[in-house]
């Protein structure tokens, strides 16, 4: 049980860097034309394309509940929890804290709310694919603290 618990906490880790890794070299690559209109302020619907990036690291986490359940993975619910555990506070802090696409958490005005939003307006202040900053999402920068 305690395997679990510290994979469940390792995969969640894990995932702020593959949140950076996948927003830096994936989004802002290769797969733009999905990420492109997240940084455009007008849009035709509120879904966005780049909400297909939710639906992958959905997928990639389910698919670990089915190593588990199959009896493949021991490890695959905890790895499959941690990923959807960090999608869902990926969701709460990004969709819902920072972009308000459900108007909830406004008043949140503490430091690390503070700099979150700094942190990301900086990454949006960026239209294009390149010369981003701030591709990371619950780690911030210490810069974004002190201002």
């Amino acid at each position: 049980m305690g395997i679990h618990i510290l994979v469940f906490f390792l995969t969640f880790f894990f995932m702020e860097f593959m949140a950076w890794f996948s927003h830096k070299y994936i989004m802002h690559g290769f797969l733009w034309n999905l990420h492109a209109d997240h940084h455009k302020k007008d849009h035709d619907s509120w879904f966005e394309r780049n909400d297909a990036f939710f639906i992958i690291y959905a997928v990639i986490s389910i698919g670990f509940f089915l190593l588990w359940q199959n009896n493949i993975l021991e490890i695959g619910l905890a790895i499959g929890l941690g990923i959807f555990a960090y999608g869902l506070a990926y969701f709460l802090v990004h969709d819902i804290f920072i972009h308000q696409r459900f108007k909830l958490f406004r008043t949140a005005n503490n430091r690390y709310a503070k700099a979150v939003r700094r942190a990301h307006k900086m990454h949006h202040k960026h239209i294009g694919k390149g010369d981003g900053e701030c591709f990371g999402m619950l780690l911030v920068p210490f810069k974004y603290f002190k201002q």
